[in-house]
């Protein structure tokens, strides 16, 4: 991460609605220029009216909203002008062609017209065959390209995707996520929401989670993945058990796939793991085994787990 002012900035964001609903509590946070940041939590938690906020589409009640370094309200022609966004809904009734839209999204912006960027984002969306098309006649996979293609046709400095691949199959998604790996490097921040959350795990830098309009926790997703994680070692045992010996009571010990498999759960950031102590227990209870290998639990066990708590 760089050591400059962050590229947004959130403040004290609140967001009531008529009726007195609380969408949003008094949210802060600061997003690093260049970095992917993935924003997990329920339906109803709040992720789509903060995104809506920061580009300008819904008002905020309370706290401020920097956009590097411009105010997302008093300042918006210069805070919409940096952001690219990607919104859940699929645009399908549309008689635009793929080139007449893209081209449409960066005038709207008072961009000059380049044909040659319209060219590259189209190209590496795998959409330069389609140019001609009109819109309402492609895919639902495509059509969400298209939208990522609309969003990056001014340039911005901050790209918002919002479930950029709900409905997009796996090799599609594989695509768009290499792109996103592309405009990473290119120095563009990324904030996305998604319901895969295994694609966070791949991609994200750091993650959030929100629940009930709440940011309840922001951590570097390595280190979020160390220290709630839980790890299991798995041994595969020469003889099946009929049952787990009293004798190891103490461990955290079950079966796994079948009465020939242990399954010992431990805490990664436990003074002692307690590994040592259950292998001379084995021994002693006469358990031998021919294999042994870990595994550690996936963001989506640990997220399940979060919000679990919160509730």
């Amino acid at each position: 991460m760089t050591a400059t002012a962050p590229v947004i900035r959130i403040e004290n964001l609140g967001k009531t609605y008529a009726g007195g609903f609380d969408a949003l509590k008094s949210i802060n946070l600061d997003i690093d220029e260049g970095e992917i940041f993935a924003l997990l939590g329920p339906n109803g938690a709040g992720k789509t009216t903060l995104i809506n906020i920061i580009c300008g589409i819904v008002t905020k009640t309370t706290g401020k909203v920097l956009v590097n370094g411009f105010d997302s309200v008093g300042e918006f022609r210069q805070t919409r002008s940096m952001i690219g966004l990607v919104p859940q809904e699929l645009t399908t009734e549309t008689f635009e062609s793929v080139w007449a839209t893209t081209a449409f999204s960066r005038g709207l912006f008072g961009k000059p017209p380049d044909p040659d960027h319209l060219e590259r984002v189209l190209k590496s969306l795998s959409l330069w065959d389609k140019k001609d098309n009109i819109i309402m006649t492609l895919s639902g996979g495509m059509k969400r390209r298209v939208l990522i293609a609309k969003a990056l046709a001014h340039e911005p400095k901050v790209l918002f995707l919002d479930e950029p691949t709900a409905g997009v199959d796996v090799e599609l998604r594989q695509d768009m996520w290499d792109v996103v790996r592309g405009l990473r490097e290119s120095g563009v921040t990324i904030i996305l929401t998604t319901h895969y959350i295994e694609e966070a795990e791949q991609m994200a830098d750091r993650i959030g989670v929100i629940n009930h309009g709440e940011l309840i926790l922001v951590q570097d997703k390595n280190k979020l993945m160390r220290e709630l994680g839980r790890k299991q070692l798995i041994l595969n045992l020469d003889e099946p058990l009929n049952e787990i010996p009293a004798s190891l009571d103490s461990f955290d010990l079950g079966f796994g796939n079948d009465a020939s498999e242990l399954v010992y759960s431990y805490d990664t950031q436990a003074e002692h793991t307690g590994i040592t102590s259950l292998l001379s227990a084995l021994s002693r209870a006469d358990i031998r085994f021919h294999d042994v290998k870990t595994t550690q639990s996936s963001l989506e066990e640990i997220f399940v787990d979060l919000v679990k708590r919160i509730k």
